[in-house]
């Protein structure tokens, strides 16, 4: 009756709320935050403390489950239907496109309304699709779920373009990521076989990461080791991640992406520390250095043009989606700032010389930062 369908929909909510708490806890976590409705949110870290704050009423976070989209499903299925594509097979509306076949070559359904009446993921994908484009006016949409769904993505895209939910001038893009392997070149699981929760994987990490900072920094004061191995610990889950091929099935292992040696987050980070701690050295603010960059050796050149490189990286990161060629790119900065390093004295030398040297110092260290920015990797002035 109408009471038992408001008292579920009251539970729903409470569920709903107290799942969408949990998530901005990993997210507050992660230094993740939400911005209102579809406005900018500007990343930065936050400690688990100020979680509540992150916590605006569903509404106006900027999350529309699929809930959202309830209302709309009839729709869907009505549009489909006036732009005749929609068949019945077995009592179900389904939606049947040439380029689709199973293994016999009969044609693939793409169901979007079961013969009681129910709707599928499909019905609130394409709803979203044209929610999206419709009133956001989106001219690029991204899906970033796992490999394994891209046969339902290409169908998606497919019925909405053919249901005149997308033209041809919108980008649906499917981003699709592979699987993180145990040791044993399996998924991921904890010993007792069980999923492994990421707030425990992050626990691990800053425990591991504070190890790591005592070992190399025993005289920092305590509240600094603790900020430091979340920065580490964190940063260094996110890049080991975002440093493969997306697509890519790749092993963890903590033991890599917590050296401080090869293509990890603590190597970037340890590498902007140094930079930084030249500035200290010299008693030099962050501007102590201006004026023209003179270039003379050639490890100074191969710094100086890898630093040009930077705009070209992020555009084609944009375009492709794939975070891996700017942690590519960060790791051989990194190198040339190394190779510059230590055959161009830096604070020993005279003037002009001096100056210029800085500036490409601290235009190196401005590039680490915010290239570690947009992968959402805090940077640490000192390691």
């Amino acid at each position: 009756g109408p009471d038992g369908a408001s008292d579920a929909s009251t539970k729903w909510e409470q569920y709903r709320r107290a799942s969408l708490d949990h998530c901005y806890g990993v997210y507050a976590r992660l230094g993740i935050c939400f911005a209102s409705k579809y406005g900018r949110s500007k990343w930065q870290p936050r400690g688990l403390e100020q979680v509540p704050s992150l916590i605006a009423p569903p509404e106006e976070s900027g999350i529309d489950g699929e809930s959202f989209y309830n209302a709309d499903l009839p729709d869907v299925v009505a549009d489909l239907e006036k732009k005749g594509i929609l068949k019945k097979s077995q009592g179900a509306k389904c939606v049947f496109l040439d380029e689709f076949k199973n293994k016999d070559g009969a044609p693939l359904p793409v169901i979007v309304q079961k013969s009681d009446g129910g709707y599928l993921y499909a019905t609130t994908d394409l709803a979203g699709i044209r929610y999206r484009v419709g009133t956001l006016k989106a001219d690029r949409v991204l899906y970033v779920t796992d490999a394994r769904q891209s046969l339902h993505f290409q169908q998606i895209f497919a019925v909405a373009r053919k249901g005149g939910f997308a033209p041809e001038d919108v980008s649906l893009e499917h981003i699709a990521f592979g699987t993180m392997m145990g040791a044993d070149g399996r998924p991921f699981k904890t010993r007792e076989g069980g999923t492994v929760k990421l707030m425990d994987l992050l626990d691990e990490a800053e425990s591991r990461a504070l190890g790591l900072v005592s070992e190399k920094n025993p005289d920092l004061p305590a509240e600094a080791k603790k900020q430091v191995a979340h920065a580490v610990g964190i940063g260094a889950v996110k890049y080991a991640d975002l440093s493969q091929n997306r697509t890519s099935d790749y092993v963890f292992s903590w033991d890599k992406m917590l050296s401080l040696e090869g293509n990890t987050a603590p190597y970037m980070q340890y590498a902007y520390a140094r930079i930084r701690s030249i500035f200290r050295k010299g008693g030099l603010s962050d501007t102590a250095a201006s004026g023209q960059i003179e270039i003379t050796d050639p490890p100074e050149r191969a710094l100086s043009v890898k630093l040009m490189q930077f705009p070209e990286t992020v555009e084609a990161v944009a375009a492709e989606c794939l975070p891996n060629i700017l942690c590519g790119y960060l790791f051989t900065l990194a190198g040339a700032f190394m190779g510059f390093y230590e055959n161009c004295p830096v604070l020993q030398s005279d003037e002009p010389l001096r100056t210029a040297r800085l500036m490409l110092s601290q235009l190196t260290a401005r590039t680490i930062k915010c290239g570690l920015d947009l992968l959402g990797i805090e940077t640490i002035e000192q390691m």
